[in-house]
Protein backbone atom coordinates (compact mmCIF):
# COMPACT_ATOMS: atom_id res chain seq x y z
CA UNK A 1 0.00 0.00 0.00
CA UNK A 2 1.32 3.95 -0.69
CA UNK A 3 1.28 6.32 1.41
CA UNK A 4 -1.53 9.10 0.64
CA UNK A 5 -1.02 12.23 -1.65
CA UNK A 6 -0.28 15.25 0.81
CA UNK A 7 -1.62 17.47 -1.70
CA UNK A 8 -5.10 14.82 -1.70
CA UNK A 9 -7.72 16.49 0.18
CA UNK A 10 -9.48 14.26 3.16
CA UNK A 11 -11.54 14.26 5.98
CA UNK A 12 -14.79 15.68 6.42
CA UNK A 13 -13.60 18.92 5.13
CA UNK A 14 -14.71 17.01 1.41
CA UNK A 15 -17.30 15.43 1.58
CA UNK A 16 -17.56 14.27 -1.56
CA UNK A 17 -14.67 11.77 -1.24
CA UNK A 18 -15.42 8.53 -3.18
CA UNK A 19 -16.68 5.13 -1.22
CA UNK A 20 -14.73 1.98 -1.25
CA UNK A 21 -17.33 0.96 -4.02
CA UNK A 22 -16.40 3.87 -6.47
CA UNK A 23 -13.18 3.67 -5.50
CA UNK A 24 -12.68 0.11 -6.65
CA UNK A 25 -14.86 0.04 -9.63
CA UNK A 26 -17.96 -1.79 -7.78
CA UNK A 27 -20.39 0.94 -7.49
CA UNK A 28 -23.69 0.18 -9.40
CA UNK A 29 -24.83 2.86 -11.53
CA UNK A 30 -27.55 5.24 -10.03
CA UNK A 31 -26.32 3.99 -6.84
CA UNK A 32 -27.52 6.77 -4.09
CA UNK A 33 -24.94 7.46 -1.24
CA UNK A 34 -26.44 7.17 2.42
CA UNK A 35 -23.83 9.97 3.81
CA UNK A 36 -22.89 8.36 7.57
CA UNK A 37 -24.21 9.96 10.44
CA UNK A 38 -21.91 12.55 11.93
CA UNK A 39 -22.25 14.41 8.15
CA UNK A 40 -19.20 12.64 6.50
CA UNK A 41 -18.74 9.21 4.38
CA UNK A 42 -18.10 6.17 5.95
CA UNK A 43 -15.70 4.15 3.64
CA UNK A 44 -16.52 1.00 5.36
CA UNK A 45 -20.37 1.45 5.10
CA UNK A 46 -21.91 -1.76 4.03
CA UNK A 47 -25.19 -0.05 2.67
CA UNK A 48 -23.81 1.59 -0.55
CA UNK A 49 -25.96 -1.11 -2.59
CA UNK A 50 -23.38 -3.93 -3.16
CA UNK A 51 -24.44 -7.14 -2.11
CA UNK A 52 -22.69 -10.46 -2.31
CA UNK A 53 -22.28 -13.03 -4.80
CA UNK A 54 -25.09 -15.22 -4.44
CA UNK A 55 -25.25 -18.54 -2.77
CA UNK A 56 -25.76 -22.12 -5.18
CA UNK A 57 -28.71 -23.62 -5.67
CA UNK A 58 -29.86 -26.24 -4.70
CA UNK A 59 -29.47 -28.19 -7.37
CA UNK A 60 -25.92 -27.10 -7.66
CA UNK A 61 -25.00 -27.84 -4.02
CA UNK A 62 -26.06 -31.32 -5.42
CA UNK A 63 -24.44 -31.55 -8.21
CA UNK A 64 -21.15 -30.93 -7.05
CA UNK A 65 -21.36 -33.03 -3.87
CA UNK A 66 -22.41 -35.92 -6.64
CA UNK A 67 -19.45 -34.96 -8.24
CA UNK A 68 -17.23 -35.20 -5.27
CA UNK A 69 -18.48 -38.49 -4.68
CA UNK A 70 -17.79 -39.92 -7.94
CA UNK A 71 -14.17 -38.67 -8.17
CA UNK A 72 -13.45 -40.13 -4.46
CA UNK A 73 -15.22 -43.60 -6.11
CA UNK A 74 -12.87 -43.94 -8.77
CA UNK A 75 -10.06 -42.73 -7.13
CA UNK A 76 -10.70 -45.95 -4.72
CA UNK A 77 -11.51 -47.55 -7.72
CA UNK A 78 -8.52 -47.21 -9.23
CA UNK A 79 -6.42 -47.89 -5.82
CA UNK A 80 -8.02 -51.42 -5.74
CA UNK A 81 -7.56 -52.23 -9.23
CA UNK A 82 -3.59 -51.66 -8.33
CA UNK A 83 -3.53 -53.22 -5.13
CA UNK A 84 -4.89 -56.36 -6.95
CA UNK A 85 -3.05 -55.84 -9.96
CA UNK A 86 0.87 -55.97 -7.80
CA UNK A 87 -0.03 -57.40 -4.50
CA UNK A 88 3.14 -57.49 -3.28
CA UNK A 89 5.01 -54.05 -2.61
CA UNK A 90 8.61 -53.19 -1.00
CA UNK A 91 10.30 -50.46 0.62
CA UNK A 92 13.65 -50.08 1.13
CA UNK A 93 14.10 -48.79 4.77
CA UNK A 94 18.08 -48.52 4.97
CA UNK A 95 21.56 -50.42 4.78
CA UNK A 96 24.47 -50.19 6.72
CA UNK A 97 28.15 -51.30 5.16
CA UNK A 98 29.74 -53.37 7.74
CA UNK A 99 32.75 -54.26 5.81
CA UNK A 100 34.27 -54.75 2.32
CA UNK A 101 32.90 -57.81 2.22
CA UNK A 102 29.35 -57.02 3.19
CA UNK A 103 26.29 -54.80 3.69
CA UNK A 104 23.21 -55.03 5.84
CA UNK A 105 20.03 -54.06 4.25
CA UNK A 106 16.34 -53.25 6.03
CA UNK A 107 13.67 -53.16 3.66
CA UNK A 108 9.64 -53.75 4.34
CA UNK A 109 7.74 -56.07 2.51
CA UNK A 110 3.50 -55.29 2.41
CA UNK A 111 1.09 -58.26 0.39
CA UNK A 112 -2.04 -59.74 1.41
CA UNK A 113 -1.36 -62.04 4.79
CA UNK A 114 -0.82 -65.70 4.49
CA UNK A 115 1.08 -65.40 0.76
CA UNK A 116 4.52 -65.63 0.31
CA UNK A 117 7.14 -63.98 -1.99
CA UNK A 118 10.84 -63.46 -2.60
CA UNK A 119 12.75 -60.31 -3.19
CA UNK A 120 15.89 -59.78 -4.85
CA UNK A 121 18.07 -57.67 -2.80
CA UNK A 122 21.26 -56.27 -4.13
CA UNK A 123 24.43 -54.54 -3.54
CA UNK A 124 26.08 -51.61 -5.81
CA UNK A 125 29.25 -50.26 -5.39
CA UNK A 126 30.30 -46.23 -5.74
CA UNK A 127 29.86 -46.41 -9.62
CA UNK A 128 26.91 -48.43 -9.18
CA UNK A 129 27.87 -51.63 -10.50
CA UNK A 130 26.59 -54.75 -8.90
CA UNK A 131 28.67 -56.39 -6.14
CA UNK A 132 26.55 -58.56 -4.38
CA UNK A 133 22.96 -59.67 -4.49
CA UNK A 134 21.15 -62.27 -2.53
CA UNK A 135 17.07 -63.83 -3.32
CA UNK A 136 15.16 -63.46 -0.09
CA UNK A 137 11.97 -65.54 1.24
CA UNK A 138 9.38 -63.30 2.64
CA UNK A 139 5.98 -64.65 4.46
CA UNK A 140 3.70 -66.73 4.95
CA UNK A 141 3.12 -64.58 7.85
CA UNK A 142 -0.19 -63.03 9.29
CA UNK A 143 0.56 -59.64 9.23
CA UNK A 144 0.11 -57.51 5.85
CA UNK A 145 3.61 -55.48 6.43
CA UNK A 146 6.93 -57.26 7.34
CA UNK A 147 10.50 -55.86 8.36
CA UNK A 148 13.59 -57.79 7.37
CA UNK A 149 16.91 -57.42 7.33
CA UNK A 150 19.32 -59.22 5.22
CA UNK A 151 23.31 -59.36 4.84
CA UNK A 152 24.64 -59.56 1.23
CA UNK A 153 28.07 -61.23 0.76
CA UNK A 154 29.50 -58.57 -1.87
CA UNK A 155 32.99 -58.70 -4.28
CA UNK A 156 34.18 -55.42 -3.44
CA UNK A 157 33.39 -52.12 -1.17
CA UNK A 158 29.40 -51.62 -1.57
CA UNK A 159 28.05 -47.88 -1.14
CA UNK A 160 24.56 -48.77 -0.52
CA UNK A 161 22.00 -51.86 -0.80
CA UNK A 162 19.01 -52.01 -2.37
CA UNK A 163 15.69 -54.01 -2.87
CA UNK A 164 15.73 -54.80 -6.75
CA UNK A 165 12.10 -56.50 -7.01
CA UNK A 166 9.58 -58.72 -5.16
CA UNK A 167 7.66 -61.13 -6.80
CA UNK A 168 5.05 -63.60 -5.37
CA UNK A 169 5.52 -66.85 -5.24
Amino acid sequence: MTDPDPAAPTGAAHPQAPSLAERYGRARPGAQRIPAQRGEDDPFDEDDDIRPRPKLSVGARIAVALALAVGVAIAAWFTIVDTQRDPVTFTDVGFSVTSAEAVDVTFDVSMPPGTEAVCTVTALSKNYAEVGAVDVEVGPDAARTTRHTVTIATTELATTGIVDHCDLR
